[in-house]
C-alpha cells in the first residue's frame, strides 16, 4: 500500500513537471487526468494547431528500462481509445490529433518529450 502511494506521488510529480515543460515551449493545457471508463490520459494538450494526447512516464532511474518502454501496444490501444471518447465528448471532429510521451526522469528534473510516439487508430 505505501509503494502504490508512493508510485502515484511520482506519477503526479512527473506529471506536474511535463505540464510546466509543455507551457514553457508553448502548449496549453486542456485537461489533465482526463478519465473514462476504459482509462485515464495523463494531459491533453494543444499548440493551437494540434490536439496532443500525452502520456507521462516517470522514472527514479532506468534500472527497469527506459521510460517510454511501458507504452506498448495495450497502453497505446487504450489511450487511442480513451482519445476518441475525449474527441466524442468536447466534439473536436476533424481536429489534427497527436499522441505524445514525456519521460520525466525525477531525479534531475530531465524531460524527453517524444513526439508523434505512436500512430492513433482513433474511432468515433
Amino acid at each position: 500500500m505505501a509503494r502504490d502511494m508512493d508510485n502515484i506521488r511520482k506519477g503526479k510529480k512527473g506529471e506536474d513537471i511535463a505540464c510546466d515543460y509543455l507551457k514553457r515551449n508553448g502548449y496549453r493545457i486542456m485537461n489533465r487526468n482526463f478519465k473514462t471508463d476504459i482509462g485515464e490520459i495523463d494531459i491533453v494538450a494543444t499548440d493551437e494547431k494540434t490536439v496532443i494526447f500525452v502520456e507521462v512516464k516517470s522514472r527514479t532511474s532506468d534500472g527497469f528500462g527506459i521510460p517510454s518502454e511501458a507504452v506498448n501496444y495495450f497502453k497505446r490501444n487504450k489511450i487511442n481509445q480513451v482519445a476518441s471518447q475525449y474527441i466524442k465528448k468536447f466534439m473536436l471532429f476533424g481536429v489534427d490529433v497527436r499522441f505524445d510521451v514525456i519521460e520525466v526522469y525525477l531525479s534531475d528534473k530531465r524531460v524527453n518529450h517524444i513526439e508523434n510516439a505512436f500512430d492513433s487508430y482513433l474511432r468515433y
